[in-house]
């Protein structure tokens, strides 16, 4: 997390479409083996919590239940060029957003985890514009009871959110605005409208 008070965005709401809208994210923890990271489909319950779930065989999944660890949700980034200043005593910097979410994980049951996957997969199927939504009835009883066993489902519980928006906010809104511009031309357009937007 970067240590600029410029940089943090206390909004409940907005740290919460920020998941909602990127949707994976990597899940960290120690383990009597080591650090270990997992990259996981996110779903926001809404109220404090994240669920994902993980192969049986990850190296996180028997470790996870009962244990504290971190998420961390990458958004839109890009890296900014001094060029772009009109003031030359300027250095490279990169603008990002991130989000770690710190919290106590429990494992979820059957019932809970096929509900998870349901909703993950009705979320982003109604994301696609062409043809009719994949649903999860679609797939044979036997093989949906083979794959579900296959899978560990755990919610973590919020106790810390963290958040950086470095969005070039302690600059003038001169410079943030030609800084957007060349994001821009350089295929970062994800990250100058989010200068444009959040950056103030």
């Amino acid at each position: 997390m970067h240590p600029n008070a410029a940089f943090r965005r206390e909004d409940r709401e907005l740290l919460e479409m920020l998941i909602d809208q990127i949707g994976f994210g990597m899940v960290f923890a120690q383990t009597p083996d080591g650090p270990r990271v997992a990259h996981v489909a996110l779903l926001s319950t809404g109220d404090g919590a994240v669920q994902f779930h993980l192969s049986r065989g990850n190296a996180l999944a028997k470790y996870l239940a009962e244990s504290t660890a971190l998420v961390v949700i990458n958004g839109p980034d890009g890296y900014v060029s001094p060029r772009w200043y009109a003031d030359p005593g300027q250095v490279p910097t990169w603008n990002y957003v991130a989000l770690e979410l710190e919290g106590r994980v429990r494992r979820m049951d059957a019932d809970a985890t096929l509900a998870l996957v349901t909703d993950l997969s009705d979320k982003h199927e109604a994301r696609i514009t062409e043809g009719q939504p994949w649903t999860m009835d679609k797939l044979p009883p036997e093989r949906l009871r083979g794959l579900l066993a296959g899978i560990v489902g755990f919610e973590l519980e919020v106790q810390a959110w963290r958040e950086t928006l470095k969005l070039s906010q302690n600059k003038p809104a001169d410079e943030r605005e030609r800084l957007a511009e060349g994001l821009e031309r350089e295929g970062s357009a994800a990250i100058a409208q989010l200068m444009r937007s959040l950056g103030e």
